[in-house]
């Protein structure tokens, strides 16, 4: 069976992130066309990027690396879940991906974006970008979340109904793609 990730991609304390990674996984739970493994990269305490080589060589030097690498490897595509931080991704987020590089290639990526000004539009044109350098195929569909309406108060996540609908459509088009990309993996 397929096994998508759901990346989250922020760190810090206080963050909105795991809110929606849950309704992610929640929502992904109703498919019978892929298993979903809730992937939290504050789990991996991954310092700045401090591999001696270069990630493609694929020969790492740290345990916390081999540990992320393997988990990166074991999955079959993604959806990332990511704030918009002055107009991008966050460190953290940007640092995890670059920790390795085969282990991204030929897979497919969803994203789902959140924040307060444009629901998260310039952090996901920003990965969009980053994962093409890691040669992860982006879907066109993605999800956007406003702070301003998609929270009580700031705190409580509570999507619009609307975003259902739009979440199905990129785990769709996830799972459709990385099903395609297999035999790019195998060889």
């Amino acid at each position: 069976m397929t096994t998508i990730g759901i990346i989250l991609g922020s760190t810090r304390p206080g963050r909105m992130g795991p809110q929606i990674a849950q309704w992610v996984e929640k929502t992904a739970g109703t498919r019978q066309d892929a298993d979903f493994e809730l992937v939290d990269i504050a789990d991996y305490n991954l310092p700045l990027f401090d591999e001696p080589r270069s990630p493609r060589m694929g020969d790492y030097a740290h345990d916390h690396t081999r540990a992320w690498a393997a988990k990166i490897d074991e999955l079959d595509g993604f959806v990332f879940v990511t704030p918009e931080y002055n107009r991008s991704i966050p460190a953290a987020l940007k640092n995890a991906i670059d920790f390795v590089y085969n282990e991204w290639n030929n897979k497919a990526a969803g994203f789902v974006g959140y924040g307060s000004n444009v629901s998260g539009a310039r952090a996901l044109d920003h990965l969009r970008h980053i994962a093409g350098a890691v040669q992860l195929a982006a879907v066109h569909s993605q999800v956007h979340l406003s702070l301003h309406t998609d929270f009580e108060e700031f705190r409580t996540f509570a999507p619009a109904e609307r975003h259902e609908a739009a979440l199905q459509q990129v785990l769709t088009e996830v799972i459709t793609l990385t099903e395609a990309l297999a035999p790019q993996r195998r060889s």
